[in-house]
């Protein structure tokens, strides 16, 4: 039988890691050092901003300018450090294994596999005590100068380069050069990407992650937009949304067991499983 749709026994559960599974991580940081998040975004992020900075460039300058202000006291240990401590939202340590469980009451073949992708500090995730269930983590990394201390940013990762480590877990692309030549570009025939986009749940609270919900709205995946401090009918007014950006599922945080996001993430899985059992039947006969 011919392969005329992406298949795979795999699921890939792609999740935002700010506001998404954990609190917003510069203010944490900045609340660990003492400072006042919003009074810092107001004096000294906001005015960047408006000068034309990148709002992720500009937040990263101010957090290490704030750390040379204090005798580079952000340092490669104070990151590790913090995020050993940082704890995630309510539930999301066991709504790995929920996931799983519920993937193997209808398919025992079917495979999930935890990703994440950030904007933000992915060192930071890297020492989280959730980092050992993700398969991967992308996101921003510092370079540290000679005391130790935070002095540039080696690796960014924009809005819409979250969408090409997208396409990285769909192509099974572990490693790669950023060189053009090795990257997400290369063509991977339909019957051997390792996880197809319509077999792919992205999990994420805003702007950032709206290239991910265009791309897995238009490749038929699984885009569910989370919000905390605002009404649904709030989130993302004031980003002008055209109608490929918008989500269909749109839930508060709230991991715990019998919440509104996590019903929607098993219905997610098992509505994948139950089409990748459909496959399996059919190839079988």
């Amino acid at each position: 039988m011919s392969l005329a749709k992406p298949f795979s026994n795999r699921i890939a559960v792609v999740f935002d890691f700010d506001d998404t599974l954990v609190p917003d991580t510069v203010d944490s940081l900045l609340d660990s050092r003492g400072i006042n998040a919003l009074k810092f975004r107001q004096e000294r992020i906001q005015p960047l901003i408006k000068s034309g900075w990148d709002k992720i460039l500009a937040r990263f300058y101010a957090l290490i300018e704030e750390s040379k202000r204090q005798d580079n006291k952000i340092t490669k240990e104070y990151i590790a450090s913090f995020g050993e401590q940082l704890q995630p939202f309510d539930g999301v340590t066991q709504m790995f294994d929920r996931l799983r469980q519920s993937a193997y009451q209808i398919n025992p073949q079917v495979e999930i596999e935890f990703y994440l992708i950030t904007c933000g500090m992915v060192e930071i995730a890297h020492h989280n005590c959730i980092a050992p269930l993700f398969k991967a983590m992308w996101g921003c990394e510092f370079h540290y100068g000679k005391d130790g201390g935070i002095e540039f940013l080696k690796k960014i990762v924009t809005h819409t380069e979250k969408t090409r480590y997208l396409f990285q877990i769909a192509k099974g692309i572990k490693h790669h050069k950023d060189d053009g030549q090795t990257f997400v570009y290369r063509d991977v025939p339909v019957e051997e990407l390792h996880v197809p986009l319509t077999q792919m749940i992205y999990i994420g609270d805003g702007e950032s992650d709206i290239p991910c919900f265009s791309l897995l709205n238009q490749e038929q995946g699984t885009a569910i937009a989370l919000y905390k401090n605002q009404t649904p009918k709030e989130w993302g007014r004031e980003l002008n949304l055209t109608q490929s950006q918008r989500v269909a599922n749109l839930t508060p945080v709230d991991y715990n067991e019998n919440s509104e996001l996590m019903r929607l993430l098993m219905l997610a899985v098992e509505s994948i499983c139950k089409q990748i059992s459909l496959h399996q039947l059919s190839v079988g006969e």
